[in-house]
């Protein structure tokens, strides 16, 4: 089976390097244009495009696959290209354009999509974050049938993955990277010995992921501490949630709600204790422990050694950046 991959970002890598283990030809790779990235702001390759070229597979990466759009004459040398590749399925993974229909209709097979949720719950561009912050105690990636709409395709395959009270967006993310990308090569290997089952999607259920702002990541404490938790998990590594001390802007990389039952209420965003286990923060409802933190331009550390490099004490008062 021929395999025309579009993918961008390392969650897109991890399925392109088991499809080339499995031994499916890829005689074209789609790929976001380089980006500049770092601090000296240099054009950077994707994951996936990086790995295309180490293997020798060649790469196209139009702006545009609209045929009448701006980058008409990039969605063309496109286009050509995939007619060139004969290519019997295009596999889909977190690629970052739409597909118009004249690229869904271009491959006996269609084009597969690798989804990191169970559909429909979570369509959209950021399933892994939101299933974390509404507390969701499962999820799961589905190999659809793409279609025009929005992440609305028909479902081939489903697998579902429990998400523990520890699992962050970073730890979440590779299970279902690796998760996904199995399950797409047992999808592919099943197609090349008959006709798939494709299963529309339940009519109930239906939300979207919205994609993740930067303000988000600023901790509004008047919220409850339950809630700021799951949002500092949903938010590691990006874009990590926030807050300030005075002049200081601190990124909380992992915190927890505690039992607070014992303590006298403040007011939202009071210090209530520092130790080398943790600063303890008021919320709207319950109370925060602080336990992995960093300054503007230093390193994330343990709460016990930042505390040695940053002078914190109980009835300083925390805001939202």
């Amino acid at each position: 089976m021929r395999v025309i991959f579009a993918g961008t970002p390392e969650f897109a890598r991890i399925a392109l390097a088991q499809l080339h283990a499995a031994g499916f030809e890829i005689p074209l790779v789609l790929t976001q244009p380089d980006r500049p990235a770092g601090r000296g702001m240099k054009l950077q390759a994707s994951p996936v495009k990086a790995f295309a070229l180490e293997h020798g597979i060649p790469v196209a990466q139009p702006l545009s696959l609209k045929l009448d759009g701006a980058a008409a004459d990039e969605a063309q040398a496109a286009r050509e290209a995939m007619l060139a590749a004969q290519a019997d399925v295009m596999v889909v993974a977190a690629y970052g354009l739409l597909l118009p229909q004249w690229v869904l209709e271009s491959f006996p097979k269609g084009c597969m999509n690798i989804h990191a949720s169970v559909l429909p719950r979570w369509r959209g561009a950021a399933p892994i974050h939101r299933a974390i912050e509404a507390g969701d105690t499962q999820t799961g990636v589905t190999i659809m049938q793409m279609d025009i709409g929005l992440d609305t395709g028909d479902m081939l395959a489903v697998k579902v993955l429990p998400i523990t009270p520890q699992d962050t967006t970073a730890s979440l993310h590779d299970a279902l990277a690796t998760l996904g990308a199995t399950l797409m090569v047992e999808v592919l290997r099943q197609a090349q010995s008959g006709p798939l089952t494709a299963t529309p999607q339940p009519l109930e259920g239906v939300n979207y992921a919205h994609k993740i702002a930067k303000q988000e990541a600023a901790l509004d404490w008047t919220l409850p501490a339950a809630q700021l938790a799951r949002r500092v998990r949903a938010f590691n590594p990006f874009p990590v949630a926030t807050c300030a001390l005075g002049a200081d802007t601190i990124k909380v990389w992992q915190a927890q709600a505690v039992d607070a039952a014992t303590m006298a209420a403040q007011p939202p965003g009071t210090v209530l204790a520092v130790d080398d286990h943790g600063v303890l923060v008021q919320c709207g409802q319950g109370v925060l422990r602080l336990t992995e933190l960093q300054r503007a331009g230093g390193k994330r550390l343990p709460v016990g050694e930042f505390l040695r490099g940053f002078a914190m004490s109980a009835g300083a008062v925390m805001a939202p950046v």
